[in-house]
């Protein structure tokens, strides 16, 4: 059985391609078009036990985009299938899938106006990844699709978690509240720390936190989610590459007033002007170390705002939960980041959280001491893995 992973972006599609076998995912092929419909196009491409490539080729619409995808898959030279009709399954990583979903769901026409109604709550990203399923039906209309929610971990959120103080009918009509996001991530972390931890799921206490250009912390406890950071939309939590995060809700109403700005563009400035970009002049990560370690003031400061409003949220849900066994740093920055992580973990030692600083520097899975009470952990992620195994189960189950 073979499955392919989209994760459809507005200009990119990221994919990846898995084996199935007597219930076991190996992956054997990935890689991610970019600037789909806005010129310059290219793919990426990477088959196992060949080297990667990339392909200069016009992507002007993401059907196009896929269509390029199969044909380098099947490739004599730097493919893998035989044929696309090996391809057995299709899952799509879907952003928002409002209270409609607390699992991953086949694809029907009743799932895509449910992600069409949620596009209001995601307009960034669900239109993007209704893109790709539309794709897929159209190249491959006899394959099952299943969409794979990053919303539907988190709908176990008890009601004081989950509700904004707003009026009453603001939730009922409007479905108005907090959602969170990056589930398949939190969700995959959080088994994989309980497995190098030795305990089941459900014993734990634990912090996952994704930290890449988009953040979020998430408290999981008796093996659920009980809080995240992000809310109605990505916008709300932590200090994120562009996204301002947590802030007086009066200042985007004083921005429009002051500054005679519409609400799209004062969406603009919260989502793609703000956060680190804001800060510091950097978007990337990468970036604004680099100018730290080189004594940069703006950068320095830009670090220790992120970083703040991170170990605030982990204070929260540490009191929220009554404690925690572990905090887990996962995507980019948080896999990459010693930096990042030790300005996090800094003030914990209250909680017996003792930082290895030689481990941190080697990004070890255990970044602190034998004796520390409270672990912290380095688990890389695997969102498309999740979405394989999820794909697998739905499709055999059939």
């Amino acid at each position: 059985m073979k499955l392919l992973v989209l994760n459809s972006g507005s200009s990119s599609i990221k994919y990846k391609l898995y084996n199935g076998n007597n219930g076991a995912l190996e992956a054997i092929a990935e890689g991610i078009a970019e600037r789909v419909g806005i010129g310059s196009s290219f793919i990426k491409h990477k088959v196992d036990g060949k080297d990667k490539i990339k392909v200069e080729i016009d992507l002007s619409d993401h059907e196009k985009a896929i269509n390029e995808i199969l044909k380098l898959l099947v490739d004599e030279k730097v493919g893998i299938l035989k044929t696309v009709e090996d391809i057995t399954g299709v899952g799509h990583r879907v952003v928002h899938g409002g209270e409609d979903f607390t699992e991953s769901a086949l694809v029907t026409d009743k799932v895509i106006k449910a992600i069409e109604d949620n596009s209001v709550l995601a307009p960034l990203h669900n239109p993007a990844n209704l893109l790709g399923i539309r794709a897929i039906a159209r190249v491959l209309p006899e394959v099952p699709q299943t969409a794979v929610f990053d919303t539907a971990i988190h709908q176990t959120m008890p009601k004081k978690a989950f509700m904004y103080a707003l009026p009453k009918e603001m939730y009922e009509s409007h479905k108005i509240r907090r959602y969170g996001f990056h589930g398949t991530s939190h969700g995959y972390v959080s088994q994989k720390a309980a497995e190098i931890l030795g305990k089941p799921l459900e014993s734990l206490k634990l912090i996952t936190c994704h930290i890449g250009n988009g953040i979020s912390i998430t408290a999981f406890k008796d093996g659920v989610s009980v809080d995240t950071s992000m809310g109605l939309t990505p916008l709300e939590g932590v200090v994120m590459g562009t996204r301002a995060g947590d802030m007086d809700p009066y200042i985007p109403l004083y921005i429009m007033k002051t500054l005679n700005m519409t609400a799209d563009e004062v969406n603009d400035v919260m989502n793609k002007k703000g956060g680190m970009l804001a800060l510091s002049g950097y978007s990337d990560m990468r970036d604004v170390e680099s100018r730290y370690e080189n004594g940069d003031k703006v950068c320095t400061d830009a670090i220790d705002v992120y970083s703040y409003r991170i170990q605030k949220y982990i204070g929260a849900y540490t009191a929220a939960m009554g404690g925690v066994d572990a905090i887990i740093f996962t995507a980019g920055v948080g896999e990459k980041s010693p930096i990042v992580r030790g300005k996090v973990l800094e003030n914990f030692s209250y909680l017996g959280l003792h930082l290895d600083m030689e481990a941190n520097e080697k990004n070890a899975t255990v970044l602190t001491t034998p004796d520390s009470k409270v672990k912290a952990l380095v688990v890389p992620t695997d969102e498309e893995l999740v979405i394989a195994t999820d794909t697998l189960k739905i499709i055999e189950g059939k």
